[in-house]
C-alpha cells in the first residue's frame, strides 16, 4: 500500500468515508503511525449532527485510536501538528471548500487556502487521504454561487488526483481505483 496522497471520492452516502477510514487504518497497520482524522463538517442542522454522530461511533467501533481535529477552515492553522509518523484522513473537502469561500469569495485564494496546506501535509505526514463528493454529475443551479463553487471543485479534484499517487471513485460501497497501482 502506498503512502503520500490518496485521494477518495464518490456520491453521498456511497460509502466513501468508510473506504478512507478503512485505508487510513491499514495504513497504520502496514506502515505503523498515529491515526488523525480532521473533521471540517459543522455540527449546522440536525442532519449533520447526526452524520459526524454517525462517523465518530464509526471510528470508535473501527478499533483504531484516532485523535479528531476539528477544523471547518483555514486547514493551513493545524498543519504544524503532523509529522512524519502521522496518518492524516481530511474529511471532507466539499464542506472545506464551502466554508471557506464563505470567509474569502476570491476564488484564487480560496484554492490556494486549500491546495497549499493539503501540499504540506503531503510532505510532513506519513500519508494523507482526502474525501471529498462527486457532485460535478448532477446539473447545477445556474446562480453564480453554485457554478463557481461546481468550478472550484472541479479545479481542487483535477489537482489533487495530479498530486496523488492514488484515487479512488466508491460507487455503492465499492471502491474503484482510477489512478494508481492496486495493492
Amino acid at each position: 500500500m502506498e503512502t503520500g496522497l490518496t485521494f477518495i471520492t464518490g456520491g453521498a452516502r456511497s460509502g466513501k468515508s468508510t473506504f478512507a477510514e478503512q485505508t487510513a487504518a491499514r495504513l497504520a497497520l502496514n506502515e505503523g503511525g498515529k491515526l488523525h482524522y480532521i473533521a471540517t463538517g459543522k455540527p449546522s442542522d440536525e442532519e449533520m449532527r447526526l452524520r459526524i454522530r454517525r462517523h465518530k461511533e464509526q471510528r470508535k467501533e473501527g478499533g483504531f485510536p484516532w485523535r479528531t481535529w476539528e477544523c471547518h477552515d483555514r486547514l493551513g492553522a493545524i498543519v504544524a501538528h503532523f509529522g512524519p509518523e502521522d496518518i492524516v484522513l481530511l474529511d471532507c473537502l466539499t464542506i472545506l471548500l464551502a466554508n471557506e469561500l464563505r470567509l474569502d469569495g476570491k476564488q484564487d485564494r480560496v484554492l490556494e487556502a486549500i491546495l497549499r496546506p493539503i501540499d504540506d501535509l503531503k510532505k510532513h505526514c506519513r500519508a494523507l487521504v482526502v474525501v471529498s463528493n462527486e457532485v460535478l454529475n448532477a446539473p447545477l443551479n445556474n446562480d453564480r454561487l453554485t457554478l463557481t463553487y461546481g468550478h472550484l471543485l472541479g479545479k481542487l479534484h483535477r489537482e489533487l488526483v495530479k498530486r496523488a499517487s492514488a484515487a479512488y471513485l466508491v460507487e455503492a460501497g465499492i471502491p474503484v481505483l482510477m489512478k494508481g497501482i492496486k495493492s
